[in-house]
């Protein structure tokens, strides 16, 4: 038995060592593909996070282009502090200016409130990216920086908009006390108006006074004719007294008639102070009767050419020009509304009217 022992063959370890190959093959194998599925997966994740960095990136740029925007608009903002302190500076000589005052700080508080806006709007991104921020790694440490510059641009913006108050509050109080001096300025222009109501008041007075003197010696020269009479505070004198129908050219007896009132207002203007503004109003005018002739076209033409024949004849007579009016009302102001004969008789007139310029 121990001869057959030995001569029996050596056992086969091949079997068990392909079996052992193979196990190992296959854990190798699944080895590399969970390999393979983690570098999937972590490469998904970075692709993701650098679209985070890209988005934070351009939204770090765009704060940075309001930012500039806003530098901008304080440089202009502080150039209008300017030039309404130098408004300001006028705002004493001239009350007008207040009004332009009122609108650059209307303007201002309108340029504050926008900015008071955009700084609200600049925290709100800000805080937005700081939660962004917070939920990434060291690589987003230019990103905080850039944020730190965009707190320090608003605390900036926050200093100045502390100055614009401040300097609103300057120009409020200053407004303030120009709105009290124009009150004051209102209530000695009224005083002064008040004053020159009465010294107008005297001198229409004073003027009235010499007007009843001229009519009263008008009368006395002219007698009581029916042609002649005083209306108001007009004296009038029919048409047919100076001129024929139809004609502008004085006649003989209009003549004489505006001589002696050529005279009579020639020794009254010597009594009239030189301070009274005075003038003697010619007015001529006209029946509803239409004229068409080769000399006067319509009614206005012979009233104004009448009233211009008057006023010519009196400077002749010595009375100075810059105290004498012509004005042609045509049949436009009528005293007499009728048809009759009478009643277009009394349209057809001059009158005289001693006034103020």
């Amino acid at each position: 038995m121990s001869v057959r022992r030995a001569r029996r063959a050596p056992p086969d370890i091949w079997p068990g060592f392909v079996d052992a190959l193979s196990t190992l093959l296959i854990v190798i194998l699944f080895l590399l593909m969970i390999f393979v599925l983690a570098q999937f997966f972590l490469g998904q994740a970075l692709s993701g996070r650098d679209a985070a960095l890209d988005r934070l990136q351009r939204q770090v740029g765009e704060l940075a282009e309001l930012l500039s925007i806003e530098r901008k608009s304080n440089a202009e903002m502080r150039l209008n502090l300017t030039q309404l302190s130098t408004e300001l500076a006028n705002a004493n000589a001239k009350a007008e200016s207040l009004v332009v005052a009122g609108e650059e700080t209307q303007r201002l508080s309108a340029d504050v409130a926008a900015l008071q806006a955009l700084k609200e709007e600049l925290e709100a991104r800000i805080k937005e990216m700081d939660a962004a921020l917070g939920e990434k790694d060291g690589a987003l440490a230019a990103e905080r920086r850039l944020s730190e510059e965009a707190r320090a641009q608003t605390a900036l913006l926050n200093q100045q908009l502390a100055a614009l108050k401040t300097e609103m509050a300057r120009l409020n109080a200053a407004l303030d006390a120009s709105e009290k001096l124009a009150e004051e300025q209102k209530i000695q222009i009224a005083n002064l108006g008040a004053r020159l109501n009465q010294a107008l008041a005297s001198k229409v007075a004073e003027l009235a006074r010499y007007r009843s003197e001229f009519f009263g010696r008008l009368r006395a020269i002219l007698g009581s004719r029916a042609d002649v009479r005083i209306q108001g505070d007009r004296f009038v004198f029919q048409s047919e007294v100076l001129f024929a129908q139809g004609s502008a050219d004085l006649g003989d007896d209009g003549k004489r008639q505006l001589a002696g009132l050529a005279t009579t207002l020639i020794e009254l203007s010597r009594e009239i102070p030189k301070d009274i503004d005075w003038i003697l109003r010619v007015d001529g005018h006209t029946d509803k009767v239409p004229i068409a002739t080769a000399q006067f076209r319509s009614n206005w033409e012979l009233s104004t050419a009448r009233a211009i024949s008057v006023v010519r004849f009196l400077i002749d007579a010595g009375l100075p020009a810059n105290r004498l009016v012509a004005a042609g009302f045509g049949e436009y102001q009528p005293i007499d509304p009728g048809g009759s004969e009478a009643a277009l008789r009394r349209n057809r007139r001059i009158e005289f009217k001693l006034t103020q310029r």
